[in-house]
């Protein structure tokens, strides 16, 4: 089932407040921003863009573990005691971040309750969204999976009825967060394209109507 996304933090104020700590980077398509391994010493807030985790496997194989947007942070790891870096977060747009190093970042949490609250209610929701994609990794089709991610990926849920995703989300990575073949991707994505829920545009984007919606609650 897809849910609606609960009104969004503003954590602008916030990040203004921190003069010492941070660093705001720009970073282009295909960027690795850390990698699988790295030494994990800070945490970064996604101010623009979009940015894939993914993890590889020993033998090479690299599953996404998610596709972040705008207002969201990753690499909070390093706050429970994480060491290493246990995937890769890379850019695949232009994407402008914050980074917030390890001591600073614990250190407001401790001592500023309403950003530890903020912080804490923002890592829940997204526990939250895991859990429902891993349900729905076992319960629901292929083509209903698929559907659901392309609408999470154009931010379903706003005022607008239709969002263009990042052209370089492609049915290679769709197929990778699925755990599909990019033959099932084609097939679907050809379907969805027949129905009119999804357009391409000139230049390679692609453009997800709502009606997309239909495919996630269908039975």
């Amino acid at each position: 089932m897809l849910h609606k996304k609960n009104q969004r933090v503003d954590w602008e104020p916030f990040l203004a407040g921190i003069s010492k700590g941070k660093t705001t980077i720009e970073y282009g398509a295909n960027r690795h921003i850390f990698s699988q391994g790295d030494s994990a010493d800070s945490v970064f807030y996604l101010r623009r863009g979009k940015v894939k985790l993914a993890a590889t496997s020993e033998q090479g194989r690299e599953v996404i573990v998610a596709i972040l947007g705008d207002g969201e942070f990753f690499g909070e790891g390093c706050l429970a005691g994480q060491l290493l870096r246990v995937g890769t977060a890379t850019a695949i747009g232009d994407c402008t971040l914050v980074r917030i190093e390890k001591p600073l970042m614990m250190r407001m949490l401790h001592e500023q309750q309403d950003v530890s609250e903020m912080f804490v209610t923002h890592l829940l929701s997204r526990s939250i969204r895991y859990e429902a994609d891993l349900v729905e990794q076992f319960f629901d089709s292929s083509e209903k999976r698929l559907a659901r991610t392309l609408l999470l990926l154009a931010h379903f849920g706003k005022e607008s009825r239709a969002e263009t995703v990042v052209p370089r989300v492609n049915q290679k990575n769709l197929a990778q967060m699925l755990g599909i073949t990019r033959l099932q991707v084609r097939h679907f994505m050809n379907k969805f394209k027949k129905l009119g829920f999804i357009d391409y545009s000139g230049n390679g984007g692609l453009t997800v109507q709502s009606g997309l919606l239909s495919v996630v609650l269908h039975d």
